[in-house]
């Protein structure tokens, strides 16, 4: 174990939340300075600001031709219940379920909507479940990057170009950081608060010409509340993918989700992110590879996520510890990150192995990371005299 000697150098901005995410590079409030407030969100301006951000985005992301992009409510939370409820019923669903957030939407489909012919598909944190096994003539509901478990796609070849269900993909966690292949999903979302660091409370729906055909071919097999309706008499609501959201926006998050999305045009595009990311993500590996005490919680580095980079305590002396007293070493652990300002936010997810989870996405330096490692070290030799 490295001696605990406090490091002289902190990050510049110790900013490493899972969400909401590290501002963009030079961000300040003075970025929000032409947003369109105390204004109606139908007006002609304020309208038009909404419509850039689905133009810059669809852009940026490379959305094939044919696919409609929305802005809706209820972050990215709520652009997958829209789907779940909208959507599904029709067919057999297989879930994949092996984090927090998958294992919410397994739940909703199995104890909420009821239905009868799903199939949860788990595996522990950390890992994938079995890809093989997935029946791609159901409907699929998967997240793509496993924003608590650090275990993501390792790419397109696990989804069959062509397929009977629709695949349905959660891509908050992955978004602008990895290459989605659009060719093989037909339902995306995601939210502004991840890679690019906007504001909360949006969330982004993406649909192919294939989702669209089911919305309009198959009456809702349930009540919808408003919030959740993509049609109308039979026919998607194609404001919705215009600029025309379903409740009222919140213009200072708007002006704040256009901000990212120029910054992320003027560094190089969606390229760009991606290798900011992987940058990111190196710096770890890197570190790991040499650490003592903290291993990757995804074994696999094909499947490991570049943005949220999640590590397990693997020390003897914590893995003696009891139950009890690990969680109070781990809590002291990321306090005395948190005090020093060396790193903020950075506790594993509350149903996940006690670690780290530090968010690798493109608005966090690198330069940052690797100022943060040391404090890790510290932090840890810190815990380990305090309890073992």
């Amino acid at each position: 174990m490295i001696s605990p000697v406090r490091p002289s150098v902190r990050p510049a901005n110790p900013c490493f939340s899972s969400g909401p995410c590290a501002k963009r590079p030079g961000w300040s409030l003075d970025a929000l300075s032409g947003a369109l407030l105390g204004r109606s969100h139908r007006a002609t301006d304020t309208r038009a600001s909404l419509a850039e951000v689905i133009d810059r985005s669809r852009a940026l992301l490379g959305l094939p031709a044919g696919w409609r992009l929305g802005i809706v409510p209820g972050s990215d939370t709520g652009a997958v219940e829209m789907v779940l409820w909208s959507l599904l019923g029709t067919r057999p669903v297989d879930v994949l379920s092996f984090e927090s957030f998958s294992a919410t939407w397994a739940h909703d489909i199995v104890a909420q909507l009821q239905l009868a012919d799903a199939r949860v598909l788990e595996a522990e944190y950390g890992a994938l479940p079995d890809l093989a096994s997935i029946d791609w003539s159901h409907d699929v509901v998967f997240a793509w990057n496993g924003t608590t478990s650090g275990a993501c796609f390792a790419g397109a070849d696990s989804i069959p170009a062509v397929h009977d269900g629709l695949a349905i993909c959660d891509a908050t966690s992955a978004a602008f950081a990895m290459a989605l292949p659009w060719d093989r999903l037909d339902v995306v979302t995601w939210s502004w608060q991840k890679v690019l660091g906007g504001e909360a409370a949006h969330g982004m729906l993406a649909l192919s010409p294939r989702a669209v055909a089911r919305l309009e071919a198959t009456p809702a097999l349930r009540p919808l509340p408003k919030l959740f309706r993509l049609t109308a008499k039979g026919r998607l609501i194609e404001g919705i993918f215009k600029g025309d959201t379903i409740n009222t926006p919140s213009m200072l998050c708007v002006e704040d989700a256009l901000d990212g999305l120029r910054w992320a045009e003027r560094i190089g595009g969606l390229d760009a992110l991606i290798a900011r990311s992987r940058a990111n993500l190196a710096a770890v590996a890197d570190w790991e590879s040499r650490s003592d005490w903290a291993s990757f919680l995804a074994p696999d580095p094909s499947t490991r996520s570049s943005t949220s980079i999640c590590l397990r305590l693997t020390a003897d002396w914590f893995l003696t510890l009891p139950a009890a007293t690990q969680a109070k070493a781990h809590a002291h652990l990321v306090s005395l990150l948190q005090s020093e300002g060396a790193a903020l936010d950075v506790g594993s997810y509350r149903d996940a192995p006690a670690g780290l989870r530090i968010w690798g996405g493109a608005t966090v330096e690198t330069s940052d990371i690797e100022a943060a490692l040391p404090w890790f070290d510290w932090a840890a030799a810190s815990t380990r005299a305090a309890f073992a």
